[in-house]
């Protein structure tokens, strides 16, 4: 079969022939119909060497759709002919983290995290997964608009759980209408807030954050912050969604936070924040940084995807176009999310 590895860090990674993995014990092989391409794939292939706890050469592709097409003998549920969601942590499903369904937080992931991320992943004609847990039933899904909310969706839903608040009439601002942002945009819609601000330089993103619900959409996060000392909806933010993480970005989510607010940092632009209990921040502030997803916030992402709830913009590539995939992806030219399919 094809499969892009990474063999050098710092390098691009290689098309190569590889052979099909045959499962067993656990193990079940999916045929790949889609898999979605992503900055964190830049970030790894961009690593220096010995910064990323991963061994090479490893397959990338970290946000995967297939059906399963065959399966070792200890699986028991009948999963072959099943088109499935991949998700992409693959935990230990036996320490506390896990057994309290936070297994995105799995407590033996102190190296390779799962698929694309040190281990084989899905950027190939099949994927071996090592055990069915790690998947989710998407029968009637098309695969090319699942495949990205397997990441973006799945960690947009994530960063609405972690800020911990209900979001019903709240006053909610949104950094990046990008390939995360606009889904955020599309759960917040669920959530009833009472005002929704999205914040982006590009028009192009503005004018989508308007088409999906946002109230109002601006250029900067000092527009932002004017907006809402205007007297919108009461002063400052109850959550910021920061999907950028630059110093700017961060920096300005502390400054329009209201009283009681909470800011969600999922964007990895290397922004820093120093806090300090009774300092400049708002009484009673909170900060997160969530990692992805546990995987029954992916079963909701796809039960929201089967209904029309959720849905990603993307751009289709073959497998052999993914290298101009990422090209388009590191200039900043793809319109949401970019998705290998076995269609293309």
């Amino acid at each position: 079969m094809r499969a892009w590895r990474l063999h050098t860090w710092g390098e691009a990674p290689e098309l190569v022939e590889v052979p099909v993995p045959v499962p067993s014990g656990e193990q079940l092989l999916l045929r790949v119909e889609a898999a979605g391409l992503c900055h964190s794939d830049l970030h790894i292939m961009d690593a220096a060497p010995g910064q990323l706890p991963y061994e090479l050469p490893f397959t990338l592709g970290h946000e995967v759709v297939g059906t399963v097409v065959a399966a070792g003998d200890a699986v028991r549920q009948p999963w072959l002919g099943r088109r499935v969601a991949v998700h992409g942590v693959w935990s230990c499903g036996r320490c506390r983290q896990c057994r309290r369904g936070r297994d995105n937080y799995c407590s033996e992931l102190t190296g390779p995290i799962g698929n694309g991320i040190g281990y084989d992943g899905g950027l190939a004609d099949y994927l071996l997964v090592p055990a069915a847990r790690h998947l989710v039933p998407a029968d009637d899904a098309d695969p090319v608009a699942l495949a990205p909310l397997t990441d973006a969706g799945l960690t947009a839903q994530h960063a609405l759980r972690a800020a911990g608040t209900d979001l019903r009439g709240a006053t909610v601002v949104v950094i990046g209408i990008g390939g995360l942002g606009h889904l955020a945009l599309q759960l917040l819609a669920r959530q009833e807030p009472v005002c929704v601000v999205g914040v982006d330089p590009r028009a192009e993103a503005r004018a989508l954050g308007l088409r999906l619900g946002a109230d109002a959409v601006v250029a900067s996060t000092a527009d932002a912050a004017e907006w809402l000392e205007g007297g919108h909806h009461g002063s400052g933010a109850d959550v910021v969604l920061d999907f950028v993480g630059a110093q700017e970005t961060i920096d300005a989510a502390a400054r329009i936070l209201a009283p009681g607010g909470r800011v969600s940092v999922v964007g990895s632009a290397g922004g820093r924040l120093t806090v300090a209990k009774g300092g400049d921040l708002p009484r009673g502030w909170g900060f997160v940084a969530p990692f992805w997803g546990p995987h029954q916030d992916l079963a909701d992402v796809v039960a929201l995807a089967r209904t029309g709830g959720v849905h990603a913009r993307t751009e289709t590539y073959t497998l052999a176009e993914a290298m101009t995939a990422y090209d388009r992806l590191r200039q900043g030219l793809v319109q949401g999310r970019a998705v290998v399919s076995s269609r293309a």
